[in-house]
C-alpha cells in the first residue's frame, strides 16, 4: 500500500459522505494523475482533459474505487485505459490525414527524423504498454506490484517492459548525448522540471 493510499484511508475515517470522500481523494491524487496523463500523451492540454475524464469515470464508479485494496492504483488503471483509447484514436486520425496528404505531397530526400529527440518525443515512440511501464516505474516511482495492478499485467511483464523501454530510450536519446546527461533517469527528471506544472 502506498503512502497516498494509507493517508487516504486515515482521512477516510473522519469523512462521512461519498462526495467528501471523493473530494479528499481528488485533492490527494489529481496532480499525480495529471502528471501521468502528460507523460503518456505528451500534451499538457490533452493531459488536463484526460485527467478530468478519469475523475468523472472514478466518480461514477466510486463504490468500487473506495472498496479497492489500492484506490490510487485503481485510479491509475482507469486513466491508463483512457489514455490507451485516446492514443489509438489519435493514431487512426493521423493515419487518415497522412493518407490524404500523401496523395498530394511532393517527394523529399533524406529521413524525416529530427537530429535530436527530447524525452517526450522518445517516450512517444515506445509502444503504449512499454511507455506506461517506464513512466510508472521510473517517473512516478510506482512499485512493480502497483504498476502491474494498474496495467492489468504480471510483475514479470512490468520488469521486462520497463527494462526494454529504458533500453530503447537510451538508444533514442544517443544522438544528443553530448548535450544531455548520460542517465535516462536524470533526463526524465530534467524533463519534468522543464514541464512546469508537471514536475515530479
Amino acid at each position: 500500500m502506498t503512502a497516498h493510499d494509507r493517508d487516504f484511508e486515515q482521512r477516510g475515517g473522519s469523512v462521512h459522505s461519498p462526495t467528501e470522500e471523493f473530494h479528499a481523494f481528488f485533492e490527494q491524487h489529481h496532480a499525480e494523475l495529471a502528471r501521468l496523463a502528460y507523460l503518456l500523451l505528451g500534451d499538457a492540454e490533452e493531459a488536463d482533459d484526460l485527467a478530468a475524464d478519469a475523475f468523472v469515470a472514478l466518480w461514477h464508479r466510486w463504490d468500487r474505487v473506495r472498496a479497492a485494496d489500492r484506490p490510487a492504483a485503481y485510479a491509475r488503471g482507469v486513466l491508463a485505459n483512457l489514455a490507451r483509447t485516446h492514443i489509438r484514436s489519435r493514431t487512426r486520425e493521423r493515419r487518415r490525414i497522412a493518407l490524404f496528404w500523401s496523395r498530394y505531397a511532393e517527394p523529399s530526400e533524406g529521413p524525416d527524423v529530427p537530429a535530436v529527440l527530447d524525452v517526450r518525443e522518445a517516450l512517444a515512440r515506445l509502444p503504449f504498454r512499454r511507455r506506461a511501464c517506464v513512466v510508472l516505474r521510473h517517473a512516478l516511482d510506482v512499485s512493480e506490484r502497483d504498476t502491474a495492478r494498474t496495467l492489468g499485467i504480471s510483475t514479470g511483464t512490468v520488469k521486462s517492459q520497463a527494462s526494454r523501454g529504458m533500453a530503447e530510450l537510451e538508444k533514442l536519446l544517443k544522438p544528443g548525448e553530448e548535450s544531455l546527461p548520460g542517465s535516462v533517469d536524470t533526463v526524465l527528471a530534467l524533463r519534468g522540471e522543464r514541464a512546469g506544472r508537471y514536475t515530479w
